[in-house]
């Protein structure tokens, strides 16, 4: 026998055994799918009856995918970990769902939560909801899926979509979505529109061996105002770990228009079977303002990229997101944002709060470019260790070549509850463990109240308090301390 006839035979499973032992060692790197080649691009492209120049614009994305690494930036090499992402066996949803007939199946108006001006609920057989209030559509709002778009108005979606929108070339992940998304949203929102509602976004994804890969395009206005809440939920249901992987890739592309305001709530409360890869870009325009609030509580693996590039002239970012993980979940949250008008705003916030084997990386770059005069910039990273076994990084970064800045400031720290802060809590009566919770709580609690339906809001503040008690419920305080 050969040695790689023997490194063959180790690899492969006993006779009666379930479980098959990789031939290689996954490097921290590795991205492990299988179907990502350009015979499933072409294959993909015809199921859906792609136009020449889209099938040429997944092709780039493919060649891009190709030939970038996993990382671009050398500060966050390092901080690179998917060895718990088994994606070798995930195969691709089919694109047949992703039709009007499945659009209009589900406009109905009862399905329209309490409070909203618009829901769109989509998975990975296709769109099951698609609704927008009497009051919306009079104001000219759209909410399709994207092949409703291309089918309306050709001319306008090869204009948003045609050269990656707004996704970065740089990066590999986002890149794969360029080359494989298979469905997706697109919400448009005119000139002069404010909705005083939120529009609601539902992601149902969870199905076991599947992986989705999707687009959602955003079109917002000059002088426009809106709310979006994104929900990233599980369609499946069943023990955790005995089904088996899924695979998610979303992205969020968003335009916004000179003047206008943009809300949007991003909560992700996948099963830990769930591999999540999160892109979301937005190009700011003059005096335009685009808040994010975004909350990370499941998965196995998540990996969030932001990119926000402020071209216009008082253009303003803020952005909060807070993760809390727990078991042996990463969160690998990536942040950049360029400064390109002048007297732009960016203040930008990562939060962590990480029990058991959790780990979380947080790494952001704010770039000020020559042009960006008077740029006001703020970079803050920070996680607390609720276990001895968490861990986390914290890298803030600051690329500077404008020196006419009104500020430029970047903080972090890692480390476990402040000891003064608790003592100050038991001084007045609280026991400690309820101490503890209520400052955990009351730590991530500025993205909670961003969350635009109330509804979602206390959704949310019952999803924090169950994982908090599934950590602490069953054990004694001193084992969390």
């Amino acid at each position: 026998m050969t040695a790689a006839e023997g490194e063959k035979a180790a690899a492969a499973p006993t006779a009666g055994s379930s479980v098959s032992r990789p031939s290689a060692r996954q490097a921290p790197t590795d991205l492990t799918l299988s179907f990502v080649d350009e015979a499933t691009v072409r294959e993909l492209a015809a199921s859906r009856g792609d136009p020449e120049w889209l099938l040429a614009d997944r092709l780039a994305g493919l060649r891009a995918f190709d030939a970038l690494p996993i990382e671009t930036n050398p500060l966050y090499t390092t901080y690179v970990d998917l060895r718990n992402a088994h994606l070798a066996g995930i195969r691709p949803v089919p694109a047949a769902g992703d039709s009007i007939a499945a659009a209009a199946a589900g406009a109905d108006q009862r399905l329209l939560p309490e409070g909203a001006a618009a829901f769109a609920e989509l998975g990975e057989t296709g769109a099951t909801a698609l609704v927008v209030s009497p009051a919306a559509r009079a104001e000219g709002i759209v909410l399709e899926t994207l092949a409703d778009f291309a089918a309306r108005d050709p001319e306008q979606f090869r204009r948003l979509l045609d050269g990656g929108c707004t996704l970065p070339e740089n990066d590999k992940l986002a890149q794969l979505n360029r080359a494989l998304w298979s469905g997706g949203v697109f919400l448009y929102v005119p000139d002069g529109v404010r909705l005083e509602r939120p529009v609601v976004i539902r992601w149902s994804v969870g199905t076991p061996g599947a992986a989705l890969l999707s687009r959602t395009v955003i079109s917002v206005g000059e002088d426009a105002e809106v709310s979006i809440l994104e929900e990233q939920v599980s369609s499946e249901g069943g023990p955790e770990e005995s089904l088996g992987q899924s695979f998610f890739a979303g992205t969020s592309e968003i335009r916004l228009g000179a003047g206008s305001n943009l809300s949007f709530a991003g909560l992700q409360d996948l099963p830990l079977r769930q591999v999540a890869f999160q892109h979301r870009s937005a190009v700011v325009g003059k005096g335009a303002t685009l808040r994010w609030a975004l909350a990370q509580l499941g998965s196995r693996i998540v990996r969030s990229r932001i990119d926000n590039r402020l071209e216009g002239d008082g253009a303003t970012v803020e952005q909060a997101e807070i993760v809390f993980g727990s078991a042996d979940q990463l969160f690998d949250l990536t942040s950049y944002t360029r400064h390109v008008g002048r007297d732009t705003t960016g203040n930008l916030l990562s939060k962590g709060a990480l029990t058991d084997r959790s780990r979380a990386y947080m790494k952001g770059l704010a770039t000020i470019e020559t042009s960006a005069h008077g740029t006001d910039s703020y970079l803050g990273e920070f996680a607390m260790l609720l276990s001895k076994q968490a861990r986390s990084v914290a890298i803030p970064s600051l690329e500077i070549d404008q020196p006419d800045c009104r500020r430029v400031a970047h903080a972090s720290s890692v480390g476990p509850i402040d000891e003064t802060q608790l003592f100050y809590l038991e001084s007045r009566g609280l026991e400690r463990e309820d101490a503890r919770k209520f400052i955990v709580l009351g730590y991530l609690e500025p993205v909670v109240a961003r969350v635009p339906l109330e509804a979602a809001q206390e959704r949310l503040r019952d999803l924090l308090e169950a994982k908090w008690t599934a950590q602490t419920g069953s054990r004694p305080a001193a084992a969390v301390a």
